[in-house]
């Protein structure tokens, strides 16, 4: 046997390979940078091709060290399958729970339940009186409908006492619900919304003082989307002793307010020959002359229906587009009041008498249309939508016999309502533009300011005072003027993803997410 000559250098091993993975790397951090500063782009379009170039670099450089790093293949294979394993232990573990109004995944343990909680008292109660407040604010106690009582994100009456410091908000109860994204309407000490139950779309009313569930109706029905979550989306709308709900899936409702006992139902599907909306229907129904008015989506003159709103018969249905996601709205343009409907590729007005056109104007680039419009000044209303789509001001005129003429004022890109809804105060709108605090100019589109990133919440305005729920479940408030949005103070509320609409009686703040609901005292001014 020869023996091995000490005075010999060991034998070579290969170096690992390393300029693929910096190269890919390098290559990513350049893509990722060159996307983010593209404003061509959404924010959840960059948000999206982001995403996109990370799981490519990451699959890339799993490919590299498995194939081409040169390490010994014991420790790629090791690497390799670790990788692989912890990818496969994270999904058995943990599934993507929707994402946030940017596009960002949502991640939930398995483990965790889903579903509605038992009620927090079984069978009804007798109704709890309605908040002591001062004879001024009564009669503008209620929130009945999506929005409040005009449909405007506009609360007139109680004013705010903004000094929350001294005054801070109060929760006066918390419950679990199920999942949805609807709001709630408040008549009369009661507070109703919409939530999904396992297989069932319930509408749900609860003591305003208190929490405790009254009384319960439910429907075979259920729509959910890793995207759009699950559950229903739209308000109910409360007139007189009557509860008008429309669920996710078309199915319209009127229920006795005291009980919840169904007393009409229609299909929105069986009446027009529709189809389900990409992300459910979410229009809240409006009431209006004895009208229970809806938008549904229809072709062959089955875009917006009519109801009787005592026993449910059809009416009329008029227009041809397909349904959006925003609710009806009442206004009157050009000396005629009509329905605006914000459909899926136009806006569509319809006399508000038999729901015949007045006018179309095309909009959009097949992205959702949610946010209402905002009438603001003798015949001028702005429609606004995100997705990088932007706002309009519209002027609508007579124009020759009986007919009427729609012109652009101005288009802007300054403000991108995508969930909230702008407001408008002393010639300036305020909104959340593509999740970000912003005010424009109603005269020219120009903005004035953008600042503080909220997500994708909703809000309203009380005299010179935005309510503000965050996207994050943080309540804030806010004195926007033409000079900044001097935000004031924040509350903490709900620690998760919060898109539902907020509803203030009185001195009652009722919020709610898609897993628990709460009710707030908010000060009020001397």
């Amino acid at each position: 046997m020869i023996a091995a000559n000490p005075d010999l250098p060991p034998p070579s091993r290969r170096r690992l390979r390393w300029w693929p993975a910096w190269l890919i790397l390098a290559s990513s951090v350049v893509a990722i940078s060159v996307v983010r500063f593209r404003d061509d782009l959404t924010f959840q379009e960059r948000n999206l091709t982001t995403a996109a170039f990370l799981l490519g670099t990451a699959l890339l450089l799993l490919l590299w060290w498995t194939l081409l790093s040169r390490a010994r293949w014991k420790l790629r294979l090791v690497v390799t399958l670790a990788v692989l394993g912890a990818l496969g232990l994270g999904a058995s573990l943990f599934r993507i729970r929707g994402v946030s109004g940017d596009l960002v995944p949502i991640l939930a343990p398995r483990w965790a339940k889903s579903g509605r909680p038992a009620p927090a008292t079984a069978g009804p109660i007798a109704p709890t009186p309605t908040p002591t407040l001062t004879s001024t604010l009564v009669a503008r106690a209620d929130f009945p409908q999506f929005l409040g009582p005009d449909r405007t994100a506009v609360i007139v009456g109680p004013k705010l006492d903004a000094d929350w410091a001294a005054h801070p908000p109060e929760i006066l109860w918390r419950i679990k619900v199920g999942a949805g994204w609807s709001g709630f309407a408040v008549v009369g000490g009661r507070a109703l919304t919409q939530e999904q139950d396992e297989t069932q779309e319930l509408v749900t009313c609860y003591d305003l003082l208190t929490g405790r569930s009254l009384w319960s109706h439910g429907d075979a029905a259920r729509y959910a989307n890793p995207i759009g979550g699950e559950g229903p989306r739209a308000n109910p709308t409360v007139v007189g002793e009557r509860v008008y709900t429309v669920g996710s899936t078309g199915r319209l409702n009127a229920l006795d307010l005291a009980t919840g006992k169904a007393l009409w139902t229609r299909d929105l599907i069986a009446d027009t020959g529709a189809k389900v909306p990409e992300w459910g229907y979410a229009g809240s129904p409006l009431f209006l002359d004895g009208q229970v008015i809806v938008s549904a989506g229809g072709k062959e003159k089955k875009s917006l229906l009519a109801y009787r709103a005592d026993n449910g018969e059809p009416v009329w249905a008029k227009g041809e587009d397909e349904s959006g996601y925003g609710s009806p709205f009442v206004a009157t343009l050009g000396g005629r009041r009509q329905i605006l409907a914000f459909n899926h590729h136009r806006i569509t007005a319809h006399d508000a008498t038999d729901g015949a056109v007045l006018w179309e104007h095309p909009w959009g680039i097949g992205f959702p249309h949610v946010a209402v419009p905002v009438v603001v000044g003798p015949d001028r209303v702005v429609f606004s939508s995100g997705y990088g789509v932007g706002s309009e001001l519209l002027e609508v005129g007579r124009s020759t016999g009986e007919g009427l003429v729609v012109k652009r004022i101005w288009q802007s890109k300054k403000l991108k309502a995508k969930f909230a809804n702008p407001v408008v105060r002393d010639g300036f709108l305020y909104g959340l533009d593509d999740g970000i605090f912003a005010c424009i100019d109603v005269q020219d589109g120009l903005q004035r300011w953008k600042e503080g990133r909220y997500g994708h919440g909703q809000g309203l305005l009380v005299d010179d005072l935005f309510l503000l729920m965050a996207e994050n479940g943080e309540l804030v408030l806010l004195r926007p003027t033409p000079t900044g949005p001097h935000e004031l103070y924040r509350f903490r509320v709900f620690s998760a993803k919060t898109w539902n609409p907020i509803a203030l009686a009185g001195d009652r703040l009722v919020v709610r997410n898609d897993q628990e609901a709460a009710c707030l005292r908010v000060a009020l001014a001397p």
